[in-house]
């Protein structure tokens, strides 16, 4: 079975106090919601107080990025076993922000890979191409060149992918829940031929890119797209709610 998965990616947004108050809001919206998983992305400043707040709940806890070393002079930035400290399971790696303003390129987003894993978290590794690739039709092509300098040699089951069209980000503009499945089942299709299908039947695949409570439900209704990463929507804990009840409506894929 493979569950929905709805992720909040908070990106540069709420302080601690503002963190506390939308997890006071939102738990009682989703309570009995139990065929859903669903997991929040606080900005690293509020993650120790979003643990705590949602310790014994079902509610999971993520970081927005990671350093792939797991210490030293490297000011500013995060350790996996930092995160795991503050209650995550889960990260994002290679999101296209971190990628395109940051510059997280193929190496660095397989560094971190390697050091979210050998810590014990869940990777939700970010694949995606911008407005030209898409317009040259080498939108498959370039997801499947991040993929395979990111995945070789690892375990995908325990790599979630999130497809997220850099030209859909922030934008208003969405893929087409055509457009969402047709890369998710190409996604699945390549690490079938990579690492086997049962590997293939049994990888999540998530779609990210202007999420809301209008469109997630199609975009979850698609057979191989496994829930939904979500950025401004996120935010509000009405709308984030409701886009959990989309994914309860959709419940899960058996493989």
């Amino acid at each position: 079975m493979r569950r929905i998965l709805v992720a909040g990616n908070w990106k540069m947004n709420k302080t601690p106090a503002e963190t506390e108050g939308f997890i006071e809001a939102f738990l009682p919206t989703i309570a009995g919601l139990g065929r859903v998983e669903i997991a929040i992305f606080p900005p690293f400043t509020s993650l120790d107080r979003a643990g705590r707040l949602l310790e014994g709940t079902t509610i999971r806890l993520g970081g927005q990025d990671l350093h792939f070393e797991t210490s030293g002079a490297y000011t500013g930035a995060i350790s996996a076993s930092m995160l795991v400290a503050c209650g995550c399971r889960y990260v994002l790696v290679g999101h296209s922000e971190r990628r395109r303003l940051f510059g997280d390129d193929d190496r660095i987003v397989r560094l971190k890979l390697e050091a979210a894993l050998s810590s014990g978290l869940f990777p939700i590794l970010c694949v995606g191409e911008g407005t030209e690739e898409r317009r040259r039709g080498d939108s498959e092509g370039v997801v499947t060149d991040q993929l395979s300098s990111a995945l070789d040699a690892l375990d995908p089951e325990r790599i979630v992918i999130a497809y997220e069209p850099i030209w859909a980000i922030g934008t208003g503009q969405t893929a087409t829940p055509q457009i969402a499945e047709g890369m998710a089942s190409a996604i699945r299709g390549w690490v079938s031929s990579r690492f086997g299908g049962e590997a293939g039947g049994r990888v999540r695949s998530l779609y990210g890119g202007s999420v809301n409570p209008d469109n997630a439900g199609a975009i979850m209704g698609e057979p191989d797209i496994d829930g939904v990463l979500v950025g401004g929507a996120s935010l509000d804990p009405a709308k984030f709610a409701s886009i959990v009840r989309s994914g309860v409506s959709v419940g899960g894929r058996d493989v």
